[in-house]
């Protein structure tokens, strides 16, 4: 059987006495978007970075793309597409100079102006890509990370800069890139785009991946217990429940005064983050004080 086109098993990254990277293990599956979250220092970059074999790892098992990415070849870099957190391409040539450049470095490599009009820079093709705006020079990393038609995308902290609409337009960029069955490593602070963009996702934290799973079933059936909050006779309540509709149902039937503001919220993906967050912030405190 052949390996997912990311394998990782016993993944360590020391430095001296301090270790990055403790011992995670995943696979990314063929095709499916996998975002790698995480807050900073957690973890993530050096993970990221030996996977596309920038950095060398103390100890584990890796394959990408069926090769060990310390000893990946050109042939190999050319399956992959990187958009890293920044970018130091020249500013000094327009848009569509340089991507017509960098298309020669592929083999079969898409139109320039397929990819220019998906990022949605078709105004701009022939501007100098110093006079763009951060957000616009931020979709020309997008774009150069695309244009070789890569088989697995490296996706750093990709929209960073964008407004609203153009993570949208994004966002259906990579739905696109999806449904042709490229493979996806996200990496983002957004987790409503997370949550928009990813099949899975692992979370990272102190170097230990801490939960990976479907987005739908990220922090266990616990963590997903909606709340439903409300005010009687002027004094708020809150209570968590796995049958809301229930609950509201009683509390209209039997209160003995006004129920007002009645709400029934769901935990998102970023409730379920920032509590993995705190709970592990507070296990590390708890054991820094023994």
């Amino acid at each position: 059987m052949s390996l997912a086109p990311v394998h990782v098993r016993d993944l360590l990254k020391s430095y001296g006495a301090f270790t990055a990277v403790d011992g995670i293990s995943f696979d990314i599956h063929e095709g499916e978007t996998f975002a790698l979250l995480g807050p900073n220092g957690a973890g993530k970059s050096t993970t990221i970075e030996i996977l596309e074999g920038y950095r060398d790892r103390t100890s584990g098992d890796v394959s990408v793309l069926g090769v060990d990415p310390q000893h990946g070849g050109l042939d190999w870099k050319a399956q992959l597409g990187i958009v890293l957190q920044s970018s130091g391409e020249s500013g000094n040539v327009t848009v569509l100079e340089q991507l017509t450049h960098f298309a020669n470095y592929y083999p079969n490599p898409r139109k320039v102006s397929e990819v220019i009009e998906a990022v949605g820079l078709t105004e701009k093709a022939k501007t100098r890509i110093s006079k763009l705006s951060g957000g616009q020079r931020r979709r020309v990393d997008v774009a150069l990370g695309i244009i070789g038609r890569p088989k697995l995308l490296f996706l750093d902290e990709p929209t960073t800069g964008f407004d609203p609409e153009a993570r949208r337009q994004f966002w259906a960029l990579i739905n696109q890139l999806k449904a042709e069955g490229t493979t996806i490593l996200l990496t983002t602070h957004y987790l409503d785009e997370a949550a928009t963009l990813a099949d899975r996702a692992g979370i990272i934290l102190g170097g230990k991946l801490v939960d990976i799973g479907p987005i739908n079933e990220i922090g266990g059936a616990d963590a997903r217990v909606p709340l439903v909050r409300w005010r009687q006779d002027g004094v708020e309540h809150s209570q968590r429940t796995a049958e809301p509709a229930a609950l509201a149902a009683r509390l209209y039937a039997e209160a003995s005064g006004e129920v007002d503001s009645l709400e029934i919220s769901r935990p998102s993906l970023e409730d379920i983050y920032l509590h993995l967050v705190g709970k592990h912030s507070l296990i590390n405190a708890e054991e820094g004080a023994v």
